[in-house]
């Protein structure tokens, strides 16, 4: 796995390489690393991981100083691959964008005979067209598109992360049958109900995520200055770091809120899990506008599994994958219309009942335990179709 994420933090990562180290496979992560803490290499519940590269802090201001990082990310994988694909074969590169170009660093093991897939966590042109408030027409974006088709055609199969882009995708960049869909599944064995701690201070609402423009925080954090109004004793945890974070910390300091906003740093996910299941109420309030629209929330299947009601943005994602007896939705952008939805759920006790049990409903319809499964086949498939290829390829 080759991901320019933080890895112990990374859902969607974990439950794959824990799904194949769980039937016996060898796996190996290749990743950043979050601290000068934490070590280059580590033995994480049987997936030995590898930490390339420093990542301490999200602080892109520009294009430029977003992209660098990744280059270098991608040139440095690219040789750790090399050289550690030389004494041992890999069967299977997964790589994990953004950025799509990272499909590249597999190319080493790619010669060697193995098999490349690349999953789209979140479709590159339009988040970087978001991020960066550049025209989706502007020339670097529409590079960006050409190199998501060169990625996507160097690649073995392609993982999307929702249906959504699964119809853009394969309208611009590859052919249906050679792309499937895994949205963020939520692994229950991690996502699990915990004993709630005894407290006796006010109610808890939590966000845990990244803290990026699109996320929708100060429309979350104008909220809650409402909401404080009506339950003085409330409290706001955030947990999380990106690029907005120093004026979601500013605002909340000009609202008022410095002692019940509070901003925490990101934690591990087994970690986040024992947070959240102390969490009264969770809140995704990402803008319809942007990117955010049709970016799958992980966030919303971790609250539901925890037995804790969410209020989520009327997103065409989420509007997609959950309806009103799961989630309590609000207009999108609307900082007035949460407030009084934050309100309802905190208070109304027959419709938080009701919603906590719906949602457990549909966790148990689509744990990562019922699509398990079909992740593991598909890399059954691709590495059957390696051996074919060198059985066809051997001289009689």
């Amino acid at each position: 796995m080759v991901t320019h994420s933080f890895y112990e933090s990374d859902n969607r990562i974990i439950r794959y390489a824990e799904a194949l180290t769980g039937r016996g496979d060898q796996v190996e992560v290749v990743a950043l690393r979050r601290s000068a803490q934490l070590p280059k290499r580590e033995l994480v519940n049987g997936v030995l991981l590898h930490r390339i590269q420093d990542r301490f802090g999200k602080k892109e201001a520009s294009p430029w100083s977003y992209l660098w990082p990744l280059l270098r990310f991608a040139i440095v994988s690219a040789r750790w691959l090399y050289i550690h694909g030389q004494p041992r074969k890999f069967d299977l590169v997964h790589v994990h964008n953004i950025p799509d170009f990272l499909a590249f660093s597999g190319w080493p093991a790619k010669r060697r005979g193995a098999r490349l897939i690349l999953d789209i966590h979140d479709i590159v042109p339009e988040f970087f067209a978001s991020k960066f408030g550049v025209s989706p027409r502007s020339l670097l974006v529409c590079l960006l598109r050409w190199v998501e088709k060169v990625s996507a055609r160097v690649s073995d199969h392609v993982i999307l992360a929702n249906h959504l882009w699964l119809d853009r995708y394969t309208a611009r960049s590859a052919p249906a049958q050679k792309c499937s869909v895994f949205i963020n599944h939520v692994d229950r064995q991690i996502f699990q109900p915990l004993p709630r701690a005894a407290r006796s201070s006010g109610p808890l609402i939590l966000y845990p995520g990244g803290l990026q423009w699109h996320q929708g925080l100060d429309i979350a954090i104008r909220a809650f200055a409402t909401l404080k109004y009506k339950l003085p004793d409330a409290r706001f945890h955030i947990y999380g770091d990106g690029s907005s974070k120093c004026q979601l910390i500013a605002l909340a300091d000009e609202l008022g809120l410095r002692e019940s906003v509070k901003f925490f740093d990101p934690l591990s996910l087994r970690a986040i899990a024992r947070v959240v299941a102390n969490a009264d109420l969770g809140v995704v309030p990402k803008r319809a506008d942007s990117f955010g629209n049709e970016a799958y929330s992980t966030k919303i299947m971790e609250f539901m599994s925890l037995g804790v009601p969410v209020v989520v943005s009327s997103t065409r994602v989420d509007r997609h994958y959950f309806d009103e007896s799961v989630v309590r939705f609000f207009e999108s952008g609307n900082d007035k219309e949460l407030a009084h939805a934050m309100y309802e759920v905190l208070t109304d006790s027959r419709l938080r009942e009701s919603m906590v049990q719906n949602a457990n409903e549909y966790v148990a319809r689509h744990s990562w335990g019922r699509y398990k499964s079909g992740y593991l086949e598909l890399v059954d498939t691709l590495i059957a179709r390696q051996s074919d290829s060198k059985e066809r390829m051997r001289p009689v």
